[in-house]
């Protein structure tokens, strides 16, 4: 069952129409909800992903950017040296290992990831290219023509 509407983000954003449909398409065919995650616009063209990662270290996380696709992963490793001795009585926070799979609209670049306070937060920028971006044609009336010179005629 989803919990929440993307319907805001179709709104408020040209271009990522196919990055919110992939988004609500993984979330609604039944995949679990662990970990659970934000998406934030930031800027124009700026997004983060943050990941409620509790409980899990730096290096039990990795992100990997190939193509569009944005893997999130966490795997926490075992006891390490037997050093936690004790015994759980309790487990409310989850450490199961996980793996989130993101679709990247096009021209979308992971651009920094950072950990801190159990989120793991992913910035994303939409950079298009020059060549991709609209650019103004001017109009010339008909008397105004431009006038192609053939080199070959003027030697």
């Amino acid at each position: 069952m989803r919990t929440y509407d993307l319907t805001p983000f179709y709104r408020s954003t040209v271009g990522f129409d196919r990055f919110f449909n992939l988004l609500d398409q993984v979330t609604s065919d039944g995949s679990p909800g662990y970990p659970p995650y934000n998406i934030e616009r930031t800027g124009e063209n700026a997004y983060r992903i943050s990941v409620a990662v509790s409980g899990f270290a730096q290096g039990e996380l990795s992100i990997v950017a190939k193509e569009n696709t944005l893997t999130i992963k966490g795997e926490k490793s075992a006891n390490e040296n037997g050093q936690d001795k004790s015994e759980v009585l309790y487990r409310g926070i989850a450490a199961r290992a996980f793996e989130r799979i993101f679709q990247l609209a096009d021209f979308v670049q992971v651009k920094n990831a950072s950990l801190e306070n159990g989120l793991l937060h992913v910035d994303l920028v939409r950079e298009i290219p020059e060549a991709k971006k609209p650019r103004s044609i001017p109009i010339n009336s008909g008397a105004q023509a431009p006038q192609v010179v053939d080199a070959s005629v003027a030697a």
